[in-house]
């Protein structure tokens, strides 16, 4: 152990954190409008398989990586490669993938937290997705609130700061979700929309299905740039890493799923269109509260929920640039922290002026906005491709080797990495991966 290295408190601190990484927009957002657009239950069936076979092993890896270094993406190859090797490269990819994934999520967050502001005053009427994207001052108001709390909280010690929030946000979160389950199941609709969401209909798996569940896997456990490996660099070895991944990914199934029970009984009760998209959440759930009884409320609450979902994100990965910047220039985390903010701030502003002033700039060409292209630059590229370096680093000899890693992620009591996994490991995690990111290159030619 690093000595004056920051640790968790407990394991349930850790197991919470690293699952408040996973949980954020990819869970409530993305998941259940990507299963609409995809078929409803076969599209889930195929998602949950992609968890098990790539999202497990790749999470094991990160947190083994981590661990083992003591040390952020950024300096853990130098800790853990052989002389010479150039793997070290990655972990300022990694950094670069973090910020890139703030320069957008966090005008998500904001757009959450306008939400739940407007349903906690019941300001309601003007409210909608396309009005709240093309203001500017909305955007650039709620994105600085986004990074000023997050970083604001960051400040303080690890234990008194990020692991003390999270598990507050974290247990609220699951009763919250639990509650607005409850209620959505007992809707006079909810039978159609249960049907469509947990059966699945096996003539609608096609390669297109298969790809878009395994993106989605990847996305949402937030893998390939480093998010989970700097919260393994805080545990002990106490407990083994494949038994704690599978807690992780429970938790982050559960919290997806649950979303899905939310939203589909909601929709086909009050007839909105279950493949709407990406405005799905935003739109569809505000024409849904307004025709339920106590309504205000019960959007304040899913809003609220939502924002402690993106927040538990954002701190994750602030954490983890901060964690970055301190050990490659020695700040304090105060010191640290204002600049990340700034920093992350000015780039995220592109995101959030992205639909208004700055609308007639197309990064990616055709009708895309800049935060289409953050998108593209992380989903697409920096998580497979840091997928598939933290797969060929653990595993193979001309990195930190299989024997090592396995030594590492058996460590301590809980669920063992077996030799008949080696295979799932060494071979079926590499090649899905790279077949799902040529697949995402050739879509995208061709669009």
């Amino acid at each position: 152990m690093n000595n004056g290295r920051e640790h968790l408190g407990s394991r349930l601190g850790f197991i919470l954190l690293s699952a408040g990484c996973a949980i954020g927009c990819g869970n409530v957002w993305k998941f259940p409008w990507m299963t609409g657009a995809n078929g409803g239950g076969s599209f889930v069936l195929i998602y949950i398989l992609c968890l098990a076979l790539l999202g497990l092993p790749v999470m094991i890896m990160e947190f083994a990586l981590g661990r083992a270094s003591q040390a952020s993406p950024v300096r853990m190859y130098q800790k853990l490669e052989k002389p010479g090797q150039k793997w070290h490269l990655h972990g300022y990819l990694a950094l670069f993938g973090n910020v890139a994934l703030m320069a957008f999520y966090t005008v998500v967050c904001g757009w959450f937290i306008y939400y739940f502001v407007q349903f906690l005053t019941g300001n309601t009427g003007e409210l909608g997705f396309g009005p709240m994207i093309t203001n500017p001052g909305v955007n650039v108001l709620y994105l600085a609130i986004t990074v000023v709390v997050g970083f604001g909280i960051l400040c303080f010690n690890l234990q008194g700061g990020l692991e003390r929030v999270t598990k507050y946000m974290m247990v609220i979160l699951l009763l919250l979700m639990i509650v607005l389950g409850i209620r959505s199941v007992t809707l006079s609709g909810a039978a159609e929309g249960l049907k469509f969401y947990l059966l699945p209909d096996f003539s609608k798996i096609t390669p297109k299905v298969v790809v878009a569940a395994m993106n989605q896997a990847f996305f949402t456990l937030s893998l390939g740039i480093g998010s989970m490996a700097i919260f393994g660099s805080y545990i002990g070895k106490e407990r083994s890493l494949m038994g704690e991944s599978v807690n992780i990914i429970a938790i982050d199934t559960f919290v997806a799923l649950l979303a899905g029970l939310i939203i589909f009984p909601a929709c086909t009760t009050y007839g909105v269109e279950v493949s709407a998209g990406p405005p799905l959440l935003f739109d569809a759930m505000k024409s849904v509260f307004l025709n339920m009884a106590g309504g205000r409320w019960w959007g304040t609450l899913f809003f609220l929920f939502m924002v402690f979902a993106a927040m538990s994100t954002v701190l994750a990965v602030f954490e983890n640039i901060l964690a970055c910047v301190r050990e490659m220039f020695g700040w304090s985390r105060p010191k640290g922290s204002v600049i990340c903010a700034i920093v992350i701030f000015l780039l995220a502003l592109t995101t959030a002026l992205g639909y208004s002033t700055l609308a007639n700039m197309h990064p990616l060409g055709g009708e895309t906005a800049w935060l289409d292209f953050w998108d593209f630059i992380v989903s697409n590229n920096l998580l497979p491709l840091g997928a598939l370096a933290f797969t060929l680093f653990c595993c193979f000899k001309f990195g930190w080797g299989w024997d090592k890693f396995i030594e590492e992620a058996n460590a301590g009591k809980g669920m063992k990495v077996k030799n008949w996994m080696k295979p799932i490991f060494m071979f079926v995690v590499p090649v899905i991966v790279l077949v799902i990111y040529v697949v995402g290159w050739i879509d995208f030619l061709k669009a």
